[in-house]
């Protein structure tokens, strides 16, 4: 099904949590980690979707700060997988940019390598960027960066009566892109778990319980629909926003 999209009100950002790799894989007798491997797929598929109909901002939530509790066999799994996200045909032939976002000191010299490696390579293309939060919490994000601005203000370099909205945004891992617009999550679980939390304060919300390797174009598409039925009015009543 070729759903039709208003492409004057396309999301320019969206964000995804990538959920229902393991259940996937039970569901079918599989171990977890085939799960996750089929994933790689799925994302692949909605990064050219992405690419094709015009968002600028794809973030997905790849591995957070508490997966690392996860059995050790299904973390080094995990990470061997995120090594083979290096098509760099995905990338050239779709005109896609790598940023990454998280707390990378705890990823294995590998990992990192790889994914700088990634994110130098595409750092020229101005089309879809595609950004890896990767040993990311939000919580931590918000301490961080609570962290800086306490330490600026210490050096004299920030007055605290300066301090706003705009300023905490600005020491965020995310500061070089704009808030989603809208956050999807599938695996039938509603929640946001740690993810984007200040960033997704006006974002429009989208659940369903497709499992992630099950999530094709046409899952794409629906979600974006939902959002595009959608009245955004950031707090004012819905005749501010029609006048």
């Amino acid at each position: 099904m070729n759903m039709e999209l208003n492409k004057n009100r396309m999301p320019q950002h969206i964000a995804i949590i990538m959920d229902g790799n393991g259940r996937w894989a039970m569901k079918q007798g599989l171990d977890r980690t085939e799960g996750h491997k089929a994933g790689v797929q799925t994302v692949k598929r909605i990064t050219a979707e992405c690419s094709k109909l015009g968002v600028k901002y794809l973030t997905l939530y790849t591995f957070s700060t508490e997966n690392w509790n996860r059995p050790t066999y299904e973390v080094e799994a995990l990470m061997k997988i995120v090594t083979t996200f290096d098509d760099d045909k995905l990338f050239t032939d779709n005109n896609v940019r790598l940023r990454l976002v998280g707390d990378y000191s705890r990823l294995s010299e590998a990992v990192q390598s790889k994914l700088k490696y990634m994110e130098s390579l595409t750092k020229n293309f101005d089309g879809l960027t595609v950004v890896v939060a990767m040993s990311y919490s939000s919580r931590q994000e918000l301490a961080k960066a609570t962290k800086q601005i306490a330490q600026e203000v210490k050096e004299g370099k920030l007055n605290i009566d300066d301090i706003g909205e705009q300023t905490i945004s600005d020491h965020l891992w995310t500061n070089f892109m704009p808030d989603p617009d809208l956050l999807i999550r599938t695996g039938g679980e509603v929640r946001v778990s740690n993810y984007l939390l200040w960033q997704i304060a006006y974002s429009e919300l989208y659940f369903c319980d497709t499992y992630w390797p099950d999530f094709k174009e046409e899952d794409l598409h629906k979600a974006i629909a939902s959002y595009q039925s959608r009245q955004r009015r950031y707090g004012l009543t819905e005749a501010q926003v029609e006048e």
